[in-house]
């Protein structure tokens, strides 16, 4: 593990009531996506040699943390969240030497490296659950695997345990002919789920796990950690199981029901974590612990970050992620600003006094933010709604994540038709939703994916104008797994590494002042104006110095709201412009017409 190149706070600040200040309260993480962040052996993927290659980027940007999106062996199924060998890396991204050679590189550079731990299941190909197939393994017993209903003939339809749905598609339940049994995936059939009940499957997790960290990686980001632990009733049984004493929920409008509330945020989920760091962290230092939480509750990340219990230093919730989508995540609503702003503050009041906070607009699994809830349709939109909510975002209490092309602006894919697809979860949704339960038309279909499809996040990076981005070379024989985006002419790393009025210029300066500032990374957040449609604004405190941080989530002029205008009463000048979206000249003449220009975005020290 290393340490940072960047200033340290003073030990008097206290991120919350349970412990002074730790390394990454002022660090920003940056989230890469291998298969499409830099591929140098031509083959179309990105690999872990291309990572490397771009450290000194990653180190110019500012970021702390480089969080790697699974590079372990796998069959790729779903682009490496399935892991058959989680002691080997894939040989699309490497081998084990490129590994090392990367961390030592990074290690140099003052950046961590924290991998993507992905432990609620594995890939149906792993050595475990192919020697689970067989009842009188010593593996029986490591995966969740049930008979058929009674009364049906095993491997037929309506035969399996329950009635649940998987989140990509079809029932939950896969039939194993080998062992005459079903096993519960609650993704793709090739992502079965462990069986965490079981103290021989968590054990082998965490002696992998302590293999990686001696090693030299610097921690983990846990893939829906908050899933593995299932409510089970008194003999151990899930909902709807013949025999349980738990009934099922009733099926929805796609023919299914959700085990998502029999499956999140389960009854021993603080144990397993807390065992985890007794086993796995403890007498450890400078690491860092991120869980994706999946049914979480504001409330819940509180108990759970809270150094005082020893579980995780971060939780990822996704509440607000949520703003856009209607009864399901294929029914698109308009954005509205304080939907977020609500989500977003209940996030911040949870951890208020004890806890940390997990600051994120997009990553693998999201659109593009700039096109989700910003502007793409003009270059000047694009540029000035993406700083607004860079600006928003990282203002805001917690360690912010950076995913790879955020800082650039990047947009989404805009695919026009199906083909383009390569996720596995947007190609099953169209199928299901489409094509089976026949609920939602082909085009509307269509318009969702183009909005809020995973692969809007999943297209190579654009370093620069050439042919493939850069992301491979031009002359390359195979074109990348994914098309890459067409406004890559206009819109990458090397048309914005030199200017300082571009996105990334941008996302330099909120870093650095992450680093610098005291009141941004530790101090308290409280709301202001809470009901004003269009102005987001808060005030970040600390030791009595304050800062007012007000973004026009829109792309048209609005006046002030009414408490951001008082506190400015008596004027501002530009030395009081701390950052601004459209420079420190535009926001103090804006703040003299009370009003805020389209989609800008201004911290004032007050």
């Amino acid at each position: 593990m290393t340490s940072l190149n960047r200033p340290a706070l003073a030990d008097s600040v206290r991120t919350n009531g349970a412990t002074a200040n730790p390394w990454w309260s002022n660090a920003v993480v940056y989230q890469i996506y291998p298969r499409s962040f830099q591929d140098t052996n031509g083959d179309g993927f990105g690999d872990l040699k291309g990572i490397t290659s771009r450290l000194d980027y990653l180190a110019d940007l500012g970021v702390d943390v480089l969080w790697l999106s699974p590079v372990f062996k796998s069959p790729q199924d779903d682009n490496g969240y399935d892991i058959s060998d989680y002691q080997d890396i894939d040989p699309l991204f490497g081998t084990l030497e490129d590994m090392d050679e990367l961390l030592a590189e990074a290690h140099k550079r003052g950046l961590k490296i924290v991998m993507d731990l992905v432990v609620n299941h594995t890939s149906d190909e792993h050595a475990w659950f192919e020697a689970s197939k067989d009842k009188t393994d010593p593996h029986a017993d490591w995966y969740w695997w049930r008979p058929a209903k009674p009364g049906h003939e095993p491997g037929t339809p309506g035969a399996e345990p329950n009635q649940w749905g998987s989140y990509f598609g079809g029932s939950a339940w896969e039939y194993c002919p080998e062992r005459g049994e079903y096993y519960l995936h609650q993704f793709s059939k090739k992502q079965p789920d462990l069986n965490w009940e079981n103290p021989a499957v968590r054990k082998a997790v965490y002696d992998m796990m302590n293999w990686w960290m001696d090693r030299g990686i610097d921690g983990f980001r846990m893939d829906v950690i908050t899933l593995i632990s299932k409510h089970v009733d008194a003999n151990g049984e899930l909902p709807g199981i013949a025999g349980a004493l738990t009934e099922d929920l009733p099926v929805g409008e796609e023919g299914y029901s959700s085990p998502n509330p029999f499956c999140a945020d389960g009854p021993r989920q603080d144990e397993f974590l807390a065992e985890m760091r007794r086993e796995v962290f403890e007498g450890r230092e400078g690491f860092l612990t991120v869980g994706e939480a999946p049914g979480i509750t504001p409330e819940r990340n509180e108990h759970i970050t809270n150094p005082a219990n020893k579980e995780l230093d971060m939780l990822f919730l996704f509440d607000h992620v949520g703003e856009g989508e209607g009864r399901s995540k294929w029914e698109l609503v308009p954005f509205q600003p304080s939907w977020l702003r609500d989500k977003l503050a209940a996030q911040q009041d949870a951890v208020r006094n004890a806890g940390w906070a997990s600051l994120f607009f997009c990553n693998h699994d999201q659109p593009r933010v700039v096109s989700r809830w910003g502007d793409d349709s003009t270059e000047e939109a694009r540029v000035r709604s993406a700083k607004a909510f860079g600006l928003l975002l990282h203002m805001h209490r917690g360690t912010p994540y950076v995913y790879q092309g955020e800082e650039l602006g990047m947009t989404n894919a805009h695919f026009t038709s199906l083909d383009q697809y390569r996720d596995l979860e947007s190609i099953n949704a169209f199928r299901q939703r489409v094509q089976e339960a026949k609920i939602q038309s082909p085009e509307s279909m269509m318009e969702s994916l183009a909005a809020i499809s995973r692969d809007n996040a999943r297209t190579p990076m654009q370093w620069d104008a050439s042919v493939y981005a850069g992301f491979t070379a031009p002359d390359a024989d195979v074109e990348p797994w994914i098309s890459v985006n067409p406004n890559h002419a206009a819109i990458n790393a090397a048309a914005e590494f030199d200017d300082p009025d571009s996105v990334y210029g941008f996302y330099k300066q909120l870093i650095a002042l992450r680093h610098d500032n005291p009141i941004v990374s530790a101090g308290d957040w409280n709301p202001v104006d809470g009901a004003d449609e269009h102005v987001y604004a808060f005030v970040r405190e600390l030791d009595g110095r304050r800062l007012l941080v007000m973004v026009n989530l829109s792309g048209r002029p609005v006046d002030l709201p009414a408490e951001s205008a008082a506190l400015l009463a008596a004027g501002v000048d530009e030395s009081q412009i701390v950052i601004a979206t459209r420079g420190a000249s535009h926001a103090v003449v804006s703040i003299a017409n009370n009003e805020l220009a389209g989609w800008e975005g201004v911290v004032i020290a007050l």
